[in-house]
């Protein structure tokens, strides 16, 4: 069952996005050579206690999971791309660093992730990161009242596409609101035109990633961590939307970069 939002519910949810913002804007500027993922959950956990939100990720176990999953953060570093345990791992120079997160204030629940390079960059890794930051993009471009899930899906693979990465599609976008996932599921590729139609009061997570080689997942002992299969590097970017009748409503947005 899908519920549709109203317009002040929405407002709640955009001011739950702009804390979710806030946090990774931190992580962007704290993440640097030398800093332990460890040192980052603390730092990212003290943030949420400050603001008086609840982690959407603390205990949660899903059925994919060896739960109960005990930190506020996912912290994903190089092939890893998605649920990334924070561990005693140290930064170095050139890793890729994915910040997922999920918090609720006040019962309303916004859902962000991005991608950053930590010192050096390469080439190759700003591509891929590009790469996912012009498929959410052309997803948000399409999420609107009157067209469908596979649209959404098809802009995302055309991004994909174009760039020449394939897509998983265990994993993808999925609804929320007063929890982390609702319905419905948002596959990372797709045909345009198939699936449910977007109406007015959806509100929903697109989140686009990919791994430079490969399109299948390996998961880590810790049960979470899930990387690429064939150790390429990888990228995922993320955005809390609520559908209009006009062009989407970002509710997770972070301010440009100074």
């Amino acid at each position: 069952m899908i519920e549709l939002k109203t317009p002040t519910e929405i407002q709640r949810m955009h001011v739950t996005g702009q804390f979710v913002a806030e946090v990774l804007t931190e992580v962007g500027r704290i993440a640097d050579v030398g800093v332990n993922l460890l040192d980052i959950e603390h730092h990212v956990r003290d943030m949420i206690k400050q603001r008086g939100a609840e982690s959407c990720y603390w205990d949660y176990a899903p059925s994919f999971g060896k739960g109960p999953f005990r930190n506020v953060i996912c912290l994903s570093v190089n092939d890893a791309v998605l649920h990334g345990l924070p561990h005693d791992y140290v930064l170095r120079d050139g890793d890729v660093l994915t910040a997922d997160i999920a918090v609720g204030i006040d019962g309303w629940v916004a859902d962000s992730a991005r991608t950053l390079i930590v010192g050096t960059p390469a080439e190759e890794d700003l591509r891929i990161i590009r790469a996912t930051e012009e498929a959410l993009d052309a997803a948000i471009a399409v999420a609107r009242a009157g067209n469908r899930i596979g649209d959404i899906s098809a802009a995302i693979w055309a991004v994909a596409c174009e760039y020449g990465y394939p897509v998983n599609t265990e994993f993808g976008g999925h609804g929320l609101g007063r929890t982390m996932h609702e319905d419905p599921h948002v596959s990372n590729r797709g045909k345009a035109g198939r699936g449910m139609k977007l109406q007015a009061g959806m509100t929903l997570a697109l989140e686009p990633w990919f791994a430079r080689t490969t399109d299948r997942i390996v998961f880590d002992p810790d049960g979470w961590t899930i990387r690429s299969a064939d150790g390429s590097r990888t990228a995922h970017s993320e955005h809390t939307v609520a559908i209009t009748e006009d062009a989407a409503l970002v509710l997770t947005q972070r301010e440009p970069a100074a």
